[in-house]
């Protein structure tokens, strides 16, 4: 009896598509649902890698350039147009403010020195709007991968021991396929959040220091600025 229920066992298909293939309808839907998570949270992880190391260098470009010695207004003036990155657009708002907080006869309108700080600051604003979009979704995957997986093992289990019960079988051929497909579900659902959860603290990490520089580079033209409106 154990050799033809061992001989039954070695039988079974336990490859990764043919336990798919067999899983229940909802079964389905759960590990179809976590590989498009996956995927997904892979290329915002990709194209965020690839846009923070674009942000990173454009950030030691633009300093290269403020720090060389050029006048800022012969900068401004290059720039202005077409800013064509973050460091750029931060610098743009606080030279177009203060060119605008000049009168007409070269003097400068009350409280200039606050309305180019805000004006920074809603610039920095919105590139960390940009910077952090999609991702919440790394965070939400991570946060529900192991539940979802865990409900499609949850009901392959229920639909095993259905199984068991039609059967009135306890064997291990009988038993087998139910189990794994219930916990291919589980191993799709940590598949899914693992990774979304280390690169979210990871990008997270890197978005929260892109932004430090620029803030700190708001605050040094702010300095530079207010030694002009004290001379």
């Amino acid at each position: 009896m154990e050799q033809t229920t061992l001989a039954m066992a070695q039988e079974i298909d336990f490859s990764l598509l043919a336990l798919f293939m067999k899983a229940t309808i909802t079964v389905k839907i759960v590990m179809l649902m976590l590989i498009g998570a996956s995927f997904w949270s892979w290329s915002i992880i990709i194209q965020k890698h690839i846009n923070f190391r674009k942000a990173k260098a454009d950030a030691a470009v633009f300093d290269q350039a403020f720090w060389s010695g050029e006048p800022l207004d012969e900068l401004y003036d290059h720039i202005a147009g077409t800013p064509r990155n973050a460091p750029e657009r931060v610098f743009v708002a606080g030279m177009t403010e203060w060119r605008r907080s000049h009168r007409a006869d070269g003097g400068l309108i009350a409280g200039a020195g606050s309305r180019i700080d805000r004006s920074m600051d809603v610039a920095i604003a919105k590139e960390s709007e940009v910077m952090n979009s999609q991702l919440s979704i790394l965070a939400t995957v991570g946060s529900t991968g192991p539940f979802i997986g865990l409900f499609g093992t949850v009901w392959g289990i229920k639909t095993a021991f259905e199984d068991i019960a039609l059967a009135q079988s306890t064997n291990l051929a009988v038993v087998a396929p139910g189990i794994a497909e219930a916990l291919l579900a589980t191993a799709l659902g940590l598949l899914a959040a693992i990774p979304a959860v280390i690169f979210y603290n990871k990008l997270s990490a890197d978005s929260d220091k892109i932004l430090g520089g620029y803030e700190a580079f708001a605050d040094e033209f702010s300095t530079i600025l207010s030694r002009e409106l004290d001379s």
